[in-house]
């Protein structure tokens, strides 16, 4: 293995462009990360995966084998990125050597569509998630899922379209809300349903 001045691990056989790594990162064989991607602390990369220029990584990041993360995407603290999950930057695709497309892609902001995945999310293997989309914090997505709008935070979301299915705790299991509160079985995590959204409230010990 390969280790950088700041215990960064980098298997022999990744391709690696950025100095851009947090400590504690890494980055496994035949892995790309280009120059230009942002790359988080302690930080795992797996085999196959393709990290483009101009995307973000938070911290404490775990990305699996065969996974796709273009321009435009960032993934904030703790995200969970299964395998061969596939994330997207432009709504309207087109090659841009066609004659045509040339003047569109002349410019990042003629199609450039960012997507935001917050702290805590978790995203199942083979999930696409489209451009222009915020996943909201612990939120978890299916797998296989295709993700088409936003989620908000703490929702499970499944199937084509990614409609929302029930909520999850922090710590990833069901939560059962009943008269906007609802305790996790496993963590005993409190949670309250308002205005704002699913809010955490004090964690106790069973």
């Amino acid at each position: 293995m390969n280790v950088m001045n700041n215990d960064v691990m980098i298997h022999p056989k990744a391709l690696v462009e950025t100095d851009d790594i947090g400590e504690g990162t890494r980055v496994w064989a035949f892995a790309h990360v280009m120059a230009g991607a942002k790359i988080g602390k302690h930080c795992n990369i797996g085999d196959h995966s393709f990290v483009e220029t101009g995307a973000v990584i938070g911290d404490q990041c775990t990305i699996k084998n065969g996974t796709m993360i273009w321009e435009g995407v960032t993934l904030g603290e703790g995200v969970f990125v299964g395998p061969n999950v596939l994330f997207t930057n432009d709504l309207i695709p087109r090659s841009p050597r066609l004659p045509d497309a040339r003047t569109r892609y002349a410019e990042k902001k003629n199609w450039l569509v960012p997507t935001k995945i917050e702290r805590g999310v978790a995203i199942g293997a083979g999930a696409v998630i489209l451009a222009g989309i915020t996943i909201g914090e612990y939120a978890m997505v299916a797998a296989g899922a295709v993700v088409t709008k936003s989620v908000p935070p703490h929702r499970l979301v499944i199937g084509f379209g990614a409609r929302v299915s029930g909520f999850v705790c922090r710590c990833g299991h069901s939560l059962q809300f009943h008269a906007k509160s609802a305790i996790c079985k496993k963590c005993k995590t409190r949670y309250s349903s308002t205005k704002e959204g699913i809010r955490a409230s004090v964690s106790r010990k069973s």
